[in-house]
């Protein structure tokens, strides 16, 4: 924590989401209202943790920040470090934090700390945590230890790496996690205390991300229409999040085969919560085929991390498959 006049200077940019929520009796239920400032207001005390400043990006709801949305926030980030803020912090709708957290951690180099925060509740409930969550990620924020550690999660007193963050629940106050490594640390009355080391790759920064890049879930029974579907309407990629290990029914693989016969990449994740994909099976629709056949694999990645990966991963390689692969692996592989 910041004392006297040592305070840090620290950027809030208000984008929206349920913290900035109150119900509609009209409407039947919550929409935006709150601005930046308004929200600040009902956090007592943040003014002595650091020297802040309001500036409203939007007030937009979790599903309406598209990936335009994203990067145009991400400009809004870089000009704040750029104008010499020791951290910023982002209130956003929690629907897709994920995919904003990614996208920042993944884009913007290390060095003052960018963190993210929202709210499970809305402020006409009476269990609103907005204002304490706001509070936490301020400390963050001001926090010297948070430093060189990227974009971060901070909600419910916990803290978590941007492109590891995984929504876990539609509704807990808890949902926000690292189901792999865990969170990076916590916050405890007042203080921002780190456990552990942030993991970040070099950052991915193109002009701006590649669209439209499509993400299809496999289920028992799946084949290749909606792999094919993607393909023939244009996507420039495409993230299968596949079975177990990284493996597809037999139906599906005619559908990644034209994928690859065409130069797009092609990305294998899984549909599973923890653990990395692999190509350990050798039956038809395996990873080893998947694999052999020129799939990219994702590691740890969830699906929709992966999807924001091959967007700046493109943007900056272009067609250049091998290239992307190279990003997207990162050396996990032996082959």
């Amino acid at each position: 924590m910041a004392d006297g006049g040592n305070r840090p200077r620290v950027l809030l940019l208000a984008t929206g989401g349920t913290i900035s929520m109150q119900v509609d009796a009209e409407r039947g239920g919550a929409v935006p209202r709150l601005s930046g400032g308004e929200i600040l207001q009902s956090v007592p005390g943040a003014e002595r943790i650091a020297d802040l400043e309001v500036r409203e990006f939007g007030r937009y709801p979790g599903p309406h920040m598209t990936i335009e949305r994203m990067w145009e926030l991400r400009a809004a980030v870089m000009q704040g470090l750029a104008e010499g803020f020791a951290g910023v912090v982002i209130t956003h709708g929690t629907d897709t934090i994920e995919e904003t957290a990614y996208l920042l951690d993944r884009s913007i180099p290390s060095g003052a700390p960018v963190v993210i925060t929202g709210a499970m509740r809305n402020s006409s409930e009476l269990s609103w945590d907005g204002p304490a969550n706001l509070m936490a990620a301020i400390e963050v924020a001001a926090s010297r230890e948070a430093a060189g550690r990227g974009t971060m999660v901070v909600m419910d007193e916990e803290i978590v790496q941007g492109a590891e963050v995984v929504k876990t629940h539609t509704e807990a106050a808890g949902t926000f996690r690292s189901p792999n490594w865990g969170p990076l640390g916590v916050t405890d009355k007042g203080l921002a205390l780190f456990y552990r080391e942030s993991r970040r790759k070099a950052p991915l920064a193109p002009d701006a991300p590649a669209t439209p890049v499509d993400l299809v879930k496999i289920v028992a029974g799946a084949d290749a229409r909606l792999v094919e579907s993607s393909l023939d309407t244009g996507a420039r990629g495409i993230v299968l999040e596949a079975l177990g290990r990284g493996n597809v029914p037999v139906a599906v693989v005619p559908g990644i085969r034209r994928w690859v016969d065409a130069g797009r990449p092609v990305v294998i994740t899984s549909r599973s919560l923890r653990g990395r994909v692999l190509d350990t099976y050798a039956y038809p629709g395996g990873g080893h085929e998947l694999r052999e056949m020129g799939a990219i694999f994702a590691d740890h990645m969830t699906g929709q991390q992966a999807r924001i990966e091959l967007m700046l991963a493109i943007g900056v390689h272009g067609g250049d498959v091998g290239s992307i692969r190279s990003v997207v692996e990162a050396g996990r592989y032996t082959h």
